[in-house]
């Protein structure tokens, strides 16, 4: 098994208007998006060519939205150690952007 392209825990996934997690994963391997709970199990997945993503102007800089498989989600990515409370960086997001268009071979 290949080591992943982009991976983040502590990722709060919401499926308007709930929450699914508060310290889920986002990960990118093998060119595929998975969004895991946080013991592991599958939320959703698709490959990354069918994924959409972006930061919307009235999120907050460490969010994005994805729409896998017809779903769309927001991810509130926190930087390994900020508290929930606390706004992650907007390099986290960023990272994660950018790895979803390089895997899906966009530039």
């Amino acid at each position: 098994m290949s080591e992943p392209e982009f991976s983040a825990r502590r990722v709060r996934i919401d499926r308007w208007p709930r929450s699914l997690t508060r310290a889920g994963e986002v990960r990118i391997e093998d060119g595929r998006l998975s969004l895991l709970t946080s013991y592991g199990s599958e939320i959703d997945s698709a490959p990354v060519t069918a994924v959409r993503a972006g930061r919307p102007w009235f999120a907050r800089p460490d969010e994005a939205v994805a729409t896998v498989n017809g779903t769309r989600y927001r991810l509130t990515l926190h930087e390994d150690g900020s508290e929930e409370g606390d706004p992650g960086r907007p390099e986290e997001s960023g990272r994660f952007l950018a790895a979803l268009k390089r895997a899906a071979g966009r530039r």
